[in-house]
């Protein structure tokens, strides 16, 4: 089974997975919010997913974002549509400059590295990598 992360935006969404045996992450897609648990439940019907990963958008200082109270309701009808899998918070504090710097060093072109739903799917796997190193290794 995998884990699947959400870096939730007003505008994007980014979804990373796990691999079945829960050890690399990798960024799969970003797509519309609007359109994101439509995609979760069909992404769902084929592949086992046993808990997701929701970004928690904070301040440097820890408190909350504008984004924090759309992510936590978000969160919220995520749990309902899947009651039997576990929701996880992930502080994704400098998940997106840890994004662009991956994606800047992995050589992609100019004109790629400045396309916002890249950055939004592998800051989706840079919170799924964070939670696994702070709860599996």
């Amino acid at each position: 089974m995998r884990i699947m992360a959400i870096d939730y935006g007003l505008k994007r969404t980014g979804i990373a997975v796990t691999d079945p045996l829960k050890i690399i992450a990798s960024p799969l897609t970003t797509v519309p919010t609007a359109e994101a648990l439509e995609f979760i439940q069909k992404y769902c019907t084929t592949e086992q997913v046993e808990a997701f990963v929701v970004g928690l958008p904070l301040h440097k200082d820890g408190n909350p974002t504008h984004v924090s109270p759309h992510v936590d309701a978000f969160a919220e009808r995520l749990q309902k549509l899947f009651p039997d899998c576990t929701i996880h918070r992930q502080d994704e504090r400098m998940s997106s400059v840890a994004a662009k710097q991956i994606i800047l060093n992995s050589g992609i072109k100019k004109m790629k590295r400045q396309d916002k739903a890249l950055v939004d799917k592998v800051a989706a796997a840079v919170i799924l990598e964070q939670f696994m190193e702070e709860r599996y290794w």
